[in-house]
């Protein structure tokens, strides 16, 4: 197939491009390129546009027989989404809209969609189940629901079919080490771990250590991002088979803390990580861990590449050589 991918020049759109095309399909890189990294668009053409335009979106469409969409162009910052709320629900939900219209002009029938934990809020019970409720507690979350609830009657009112793959946290890199995370600021917790490795951090953060937990830190679900590319290639496979508009969790199931991560982090990369304790950080539950039961049992993905271990290894190789690709 000709696989449409919006955000293809970020973090997991470019690493699903690569899986995609392992899998014998062609992405189509459709990205404004504000936040993705025109390096990162190693596999298949690259379509530098924006989903505010209606148009361009139809003509790429036409113009490269798309015949399904992975989207994942978005803006991902918590704090940046509750300073700018407009900003995330114009460019998550309004431009989403737009993509959904293209599809719709253009017969393009099936879209895997990026979503997300945040969309369940301060989790009620752990691990966290698909039918938990759904309460954001923050824009960027709210922007997500928004698109799920879109997708819900496109799918009721035009038979537009969607998988939503709510994420729990994306790390690590490709295994190959052709292409990884680089963020502006960067915020995630492994990347910043190993900056202060490199001796490139003074130190890192730890945000709350006064947590019910069983070392005060906060616990959170680490998914490889490799593992992340492979389950959007079986949602497709699921909707080309005929399967019905869902969402699922991806995740592990098994929580690490910030200092699993520190304690690895040191051990892969034989350095230690200097770090600071500070006060906890409005609105950050204490754990967040998925069941991810449903896409093992229907869409048949294991994460087999996700011990922290190894997200870590990858993650590292990837810092010490990315001026090789990331230029």
């Amino acid at each position: 197939m000709n696989i449409l991918i919006t955000g293809g020049a970020g973090y997991i759109g470019s690493h699903t491009a690569k899986a995609v095309v392992r899998a014998g399909h062609t992405p189509v890189v459709y990205d404004s390129l504000k936040r993705g990294h025109r390096w990162a668009v190693r596999w298949g053409p690259l379509v530098e546009a924006d989903l505010a335009s209606p148009e361009s979106l139809r003509q790429t469409m036409d113009r490269h027989s798309i015949e399904a969409v992975i989207h994942f162009a978005a803006f991902a910052y918590v704090g940046e989404s509750m300073a700018q709320p407009a900003l995330y629900f114009r460019n998550n939900f309004g431009n989403t809209l737009n993509l959904l219209e293209a599809m719709q002009e253009t017969g393009v029938s099936r879209i895997v969609f990026s979503s997300t934990c945040a969309t369940y809020g301060h989790p009620r019970q752990v691990p966290i189940p698909e039918d938990h409720p759904q309460h954001p507690v923050n824009p960027y979350g709210e922007s997500k629901l928004m698109v799920e609830r879109a997708l819900y009657w496109y799918n009721e009112i035009y038979g537009l079919r969607s998988v939503a793959l709510r994420y729990f946290n994306a790390a690590g890199a490709d295994p190959e080490g052709e292409i990884g995370e680089v963020h502006d600021p960067e915020t995630h917790l492994i990347p910043l771990a190993l900056a202060a490795a490199n001796g490139d951090l003074a130190r890192l953060e730890i945000y709350g250590t006064d947590y019910n937990t069983p070392d005060g830190t906060a616990i959170r679900d680490y998914i490889h991002v490799a593992d992340l590319a492979t389950a959007h290639l079986k949602a497709l496979d699921y909707l080309v088979a005929g399967g019905e508009s869902t969402a699922f969790n991806l995740g592990t199931g098994a929580g690490a803390s910030v200092r699993d991560v520190v304690r690895v982090t040191g051990q892969v990369t034989g350095r230690e990580v200097p770090v600071r304790e500070s006060a906890r950080r409005a609105g950050d539950p204490p754990a967040l861990v998925a069941n991810a039961a449903r896409a093992r049992e229907t869409l048949g993905w294991v994460p087999d590449g996700s011990s922290l271990e190894e997200i870590i290894a990858t993650a590292w190789q990837w810092y010490i050589h990315k001026d090789k690709y990331a230029k």
